[in-house]
């Protein structure tokens, strides 16, 4: 099992930053790739970002190009996902996952967090 925990969350201004935080524990956490996902009210959820389990590789949803940044530490066993010029369409609870493919599927994830709340008011 591999346990994962989202923090960083919270209220920002359209056009504010929010870093998310995911700790992983429990299994090794730099053999898995990473990915952010997303789901607003009343749709499904979606693909934000994914790292690749080295950190060496990146993807990212065309709507947050340039603004969003994913990252990983191995180290320290955690990824995060900069947000920058934020939006009140990136308003969604926000989840990191974990699997052995590097996808953008969600299906291809074995484990998730329990979810993070970003809103962003205009």
């Amino acid at each position: 099992q591999l346990q994962l925990v989202e923090s960083g969350g919270g209220l920002v201004q359209a056009g504010g930053s929010l870093r998310l935080s995911c700790a992983a524990s429990g299994r090794t956490f730099s053999r898995y790739h990473m990915g952010w996902f997303r789901q607003a009210p009343g749709r499904e959820r979606e693909f934000v970002a994914v790292i690749l389990s080295s950190g060496a590789s990146t993807a990212y949803t065309d709507s947050v190009k340039g603004r969003f940044t994913i990252s990983r530490d191995n180290a320290k066993n955690t990824v995060y996902l900069q947000m920058n010029s934020l939006k009140p369409e990136d308003t969604a609870v926000y989840y990191c996952a974990g699997g052995s493919l590097y996808s953008i599927s969600r299906v291809s994830y074995d484990y998730w967090g329990q979810g993070t709340q970003v809103t962003v008011s205009s």
